[in-house]
């Protein structure tokens, strides 16, 4: 069982696995390259963040901000 995750927790686990796309100046999350074992819980931030975007307690751009995704 996967332990519950804070926002912060979310979002820096999520920093690891921000990369450069093939568009240019364009990044994304890749979940590919986790590990098998770390995937589980990458899934789990991403929902994490997802949550608190639409409950409002971060907004889009403030999360691209903390993920280094702008």
């Amino acid at each position: 069982m996967i332990s519950k995750i804070t926002l912060e927790e979310a979002i820096n686990l999520l920093k690891k696995t921000v990369k450069f796309s093939e568009v240019k100046n364009q990044k994304h999350i890749d979940l590919s390259i986790c590990t098998a074992y770390e995937r589980p819980l990458c899934q789990k931030a991403l929902v994490v963040i997802n949550i608190a975007v639409e409950e409002g307690t971060l907004s889009q751009d403030q999360l691209k901000t903390k993920l280094g995704l702008d």
